[in-house]
């Protein structure tokens, strides 16, 4: 009975949420949602600021890795889109990308706390959606989370709530953009 109770109030919690994120502010198109393995700048600290050449997430295993010459420099663990099995197909599906896309620019002035753009979709994403008449979506973005509303990611980071984007808290999202530059690939994979 208490068991019950309390696997009603998360999905009470997950459904407002979900509303109040995809309500507020015209939409969020995106967002994977990333907590810190450690305090974000103790984190930055002992990276020294090597140069990440590969950012990987594992959507299987929901984690995000910066990496430098094969070794992994930062790990953060991520929420998914309430839909996160497969390859995005199509606008509003839920679905983080799957495959090498590249970090092609830094976005300052977004409705969230930072942002750095995913090239999603390339040639073959946009072939494959015009074959099946649906449009591929786009705009994936990995950025902080919403301006004036940072507060909720230790809350928020529990569920999976986004539409593609990956998302970090905004300590996490300073580290990013101070250790990932524009042109690196990220990789992502089941």
């Amino acid at each position: 009975m208490v068991r019950q109770i309390i696997l009603r109030a998360f999905s009470v919690i997950k459904f407002s949420l979900r509303f109040f994120f995809k309500s507020a502010g015209g939409g969020l198109f995106c967002c994977l949602l990333a907590t810190p393995s450690v305090d974000a700048s103790a984190d930055l600290l002992a990276t020294d600021l090597q140069t990440v050449d590969l950012v990987t997430v594992d959507k299987s295993e929901r984690k995000m890795y910066l990496l430098s010459g094969g070794k992994i420099v930062k790990e953060y663990r991520v929420a998914l889109g309430a839909n996160p099995q497969g390859h995005k197909q199509q606008e509003g599906d839920e679905r983080t990308p799957e495959g090498d896309y590249t970090l092609d620019y830094k976005k300052e002035d977004s409705a969230y706390y930072r942002a750095m753009h995913i090239s999603y979709p390339n040639a073959a994403d946009v072939a494959e959606a015009e074959k099946n008449g649906i449009a591929p979506g786009g705009f994936i973005m990995v950025h902080g989370q919403r301006n004036g509303l940072g507060w909720l990611a230790p809350l928020v980071q529990y569920f999976n709530w986004t539409n593609g984007c990956i998302a970090l808290t905004d300590a996490e999202m300073d580290e990013f953009m101070n250790l990932v530059s524009v042109g690196t690939t990220i990789r992502i994979e089941w």
